[in-house]
């Protein structure tokens, strides 16, 4: 897997785990989806994501 991927996949579960939250503990699991959205908005524009780097330190490739 490489790493565009990889941040595809975990964006996709954190939103997954967020619908989870709201719908199991509390409306305020949505907080969980924002914090996604704002770090995918906010990597477009800089270039720069946490993931990416974390991904890239246990070796998937770019």
């Amino acid at each position: 897997m490489r790493v565009e991927e990889a941040v595809r996949l975990l964006a996709g579960i954190m939103i997954l785990l967020s619908v989870a939250l709201v719908i199991w503990v509390s409306p305020w699991g949505l907080l969980l989806t924002v914090f996604v959205a704002l770090n995918l908005i906010q990597s477009s524009f800089s270039k720069w994501c946490p993931a990416i780097s974390i991904f890239r330190k246990l070796g998937l490739k770019g």
